[in-house]
């Protein structure tokens, strides 16, 4: 995660933390997925036209200049992708609803409301599993305040679940995630984001597993008693400690993913060293387009995780994908710094008015959906199909996702641009959400019981 911020804020870098909560109430009933059938190309094309409309969906739009049989070809394509969506499971590895909601009260997710995930959006974009994001900032570490904020936000997720089962299921495996998209519902599974809320004890990483949680990010913006972090310049522990050690093999032991989203090299190359199982990257770039950028992964580091027959997925924020919007950052982070020096009693209206005009004078340059998709291809020439995967950071990058890709209703255009370029449907239905079960069933596989 990073934690939603104002505009000129580096989104990939989290800010303090925010107190936010979600009890959604019971809504309605659940939307049942249409079954497989054969298409013409006139009946895809009014496909496309029902199903867009009734949800907001926004396709991305055909270039200037496309012939009629070129925009033909997006419409066809567009509807064949909607298609593949509610039909192929989509797993999301990264979604930062609790946390971003916790300030908003009593916000009903089963409901459409402004934020990146929701029930409406979910379906409309063909999302069956959404990775709840247990995050809690790095602040909270020295006050001990880490575990009860985790399973406060664990709370919220049962009470989403508890409030509307009928539109959501909690999934605590593979085979739960599958029957969850059979039924027609949104599973949320649990990945805690910052192992500092496991204290200093297994014992807190059982008590967690044993409320659901699959995966943990060992650390976050800061070093914890686990693992050094990538946003940490100081970097104590050169890599993992002696007790991240002990919990990457008890990780391994419950059947719980480690995640590696956030951590140094260092402590990567030492997590894929002692683990017994895939491992995973959760929300994850390629660090080849976004060049010394640590938060992302090198093309070695990529190539390890898959020979571990681990999964990276890609994030979707602007600063993680392009050159060009990680600089941005960096300049706008100067800038405000500098502003903030000269007016040191700005109040927040103040604070907002000047990023408001940066961001005017500083049009933020958003990355698109193509850009999304030469990250999965790069990690595919590196590492074949089986190894990557979607890890949005939906509700934890801020103003910063790509164009066509602000919500979870907007997967059909990552699979319309995935056809485009040429990949099959097998191919993709790996993407999604294909090659996650494949390395959550080993890790179960390799557990002992």
């Amino acid at each position: 995660m990073s934690a939603r911020v104002s505009s000129i804020v580096d989104p990939a870098v989290p800010a303090a933390a925010q107190q936010h909560w979600c009890v959604p109430t019971v809504v309605g009933s659940s939307d049942q997925r249409p079954k497989a059938g054969v298409l013409t190309a006139a009946s895809s094309l009014l496909l496309a036209v029902l199903l867009i409309l009734p949800f907001g969906l926004a396709p991305v739009p055909a270039a200037a200049g496309d012939s009629s049989a070129d925009q033909a070809d997006a419409a066809e394509r567009q509807a064949t992708a909607l298609l593949i969506a509610r039909e192929a499971l989509i797993a999301d590895t990264h979604i930062d609803a609790p946390f971003a909601l916790e300030a908003d009260g009593w916000l009903d997710l089963g409901r459409e409301t402004s934020r990146e995930f929701d029930h409406p959006k979910a379906r409309a974009g063909g999302l069956d599993l959404a990775w709840m994001s247990i995050y809690t900032p790095s602040d909270l570490e020295a006050s001990g305040g880490n575990r009860a904020l985790a399973d406060k936000l664990i709370d919220a997720v049962e009470a989403m679940v508890g409030r509307a089962p009928e539109r959501f299921a909690l999934v605590h495996s593979p085979d739960q995630a599958v029957a969850a998209q059979a039924a027609g519902k949104v599973g949320l599974a649990l990945g805690m984001e910052n192992g500092a809320a496991i204290g200093d004890s297994l014992d807190g990483l059982r008590h967690f597993h044993a409320r659901g949680v699959r995966y943990v990010t060992l650390a976050h913006a800061r070093s914890n008693g686990i693992s050094d972090a990538a946003f940490d310049p100081e970097r104590p522990l050169g890599g993992l400690s002696p007790f991240g050690r002990e919990v990457v093999s008890e990780m391994n032991r419950l059947g719980m993913f480690i995640d590696v989203s956030h951590l140094t090299d260092e402590a990567i190359i030492q997590v894929l060293a002692l683990s017994t199982a895939p491992v995973i990257a959760s929300h994850s770039s390629a660090r080849h387009f976004t060049p010394g950028f640590e938060r992302n992964l090198s093309d070695p580091l990529i190539q390890a995780i898959a020979a571990k027959g681990g999964v990276v997925h890609i994030n979707f924020g602007s600063a993680f994908l392009t050159a060009e919007a990680n600089a941005y950052n960096a300049a706008a982070r100067s800038a405000r710094e500098a502003w903030q020096a000269a007016n040191p009693d700005a109040d927040a209206a103040a604070r907002a008015a000047f990023e408001a005009d940066y961001r005017t004078a500083h049009p933020y340059p958003f990355a698109t959906v193509g850009d999304v998709t030469d990250h999965i291809e790069h990690v595919i020439a590196l590492a074949g199909i089986d190894h990557v995967g979607l890890g949005s950071d939906f509700d934890g990058v801020g103003d910063s996702l790509p164009v066509g890709l602000k919500t979870v209703a907007d997967f059909p255009n990552l699979i319309a641009e995935l056809l485009r370029r040429g990949h099959d449907r097998a191919a993709i239905e790996k993407i999604l959400g294909g090659n996650l079960l494949r390395a959550w069933r080993e890790v179960e596989a390799r557990r002992q019981r």
